[in-house]
This record gives C-alpha cells, structure tokens and sequence, in this order.
C-alpha cells in the first residue's frame, strides 16, 4: 500500500503545479493532500488537492468520494515544512462530485498559525496579481 500512496502524492504535485498557473488568482490555496475517515465500517484514504482555503474550513478536489457529515484528518503538504500539516479533526460539510468542504475542529494553536500565514499570504500575493 505504500508505494501506491507515494506514486499518488508524485501525481498530486504535479497536477498542483499544473493547476497552479491555470487558477492562478482565482484559487487562494492550491496544496496537495491525503484525507482519511471511515465510511461505513471501512477505512477510507485518498489523495487531492486544497482548492480554498478559510478561516474555518477547507475545500477539497480529491480521488475518493465522501459523504456529508463524514469525520475525518488532513495531512496537508505546506511549503517550508517537513512534514504534512496533521489535522486530526474535521467534518465534511458539503459534497458536489469529487469536490468537497470540510469544516475544521478545534485547532492547535500551531496549527492554526500556519493555516492563517498560508491563508494570508495566498490571498494578499492573489489580490495583487488581480490588480485588485
């Protein structure tokens, strides 16, 4: 299994540094990620890719379907860290197809200084490549 997991996480990237110069402006965060929650008694893992970012949620493009309502932890690749950011609570909020947003639990207060400096930076360098 983990090979697999690793050959999905290569295409990830290189499908965020795709989407990256197509959405440019239009999306604030583009980070990949894996998720990870039960759906009906089974394990359920799958990679995807941060879309938006928010103060209290996250919306996510990802390779597994999930259901409203669903518990379930991020691990978030952020440049400038060695290891993926772990959220260990969140809930999925809404779902159209293989989109999907998930709101955050209580945060660290790590955490949330690292979702907030993304999240501040992404929007700002954003907001001035609009000329906005």
């Amino acid at each position: 299994m983990g090979p697999h997991i690793a050959t999905s996480v290569t295409t990830v990237a290189e499908l965020t540094n795709q989407s990256d110069r197509r959405l440019g402006s239009r999306t604030p965060a583009l980070f990949s990620l894996l998720y990870s929650g039960m759906d009906s008694g089974q394990m359920l893992v799958g990679d995807g890719i941060v879309t938006n970012l928010s103060q209290g949620g996250i919306g996510i493009c990802g390779s597994r379907s999930v259901t409203p309502g669903m518990e379930m932890a991020l691990f978030i690749d952020l440049p400038g860290l060695d290891e993926p950011l772990c959220i260990a609570q969140s809930q999925v909020s809404w779902v159209a197809g293989r989109r999907f947003g998930v709101k955050l639990g209580t945060l660290k207060l790590e955490e949330k200084k690292h979702l907030q400096f993304f999240l501040w930076d992404r929007v700002t360098h954003s907001d001035r490549d609009a000329g906005i």
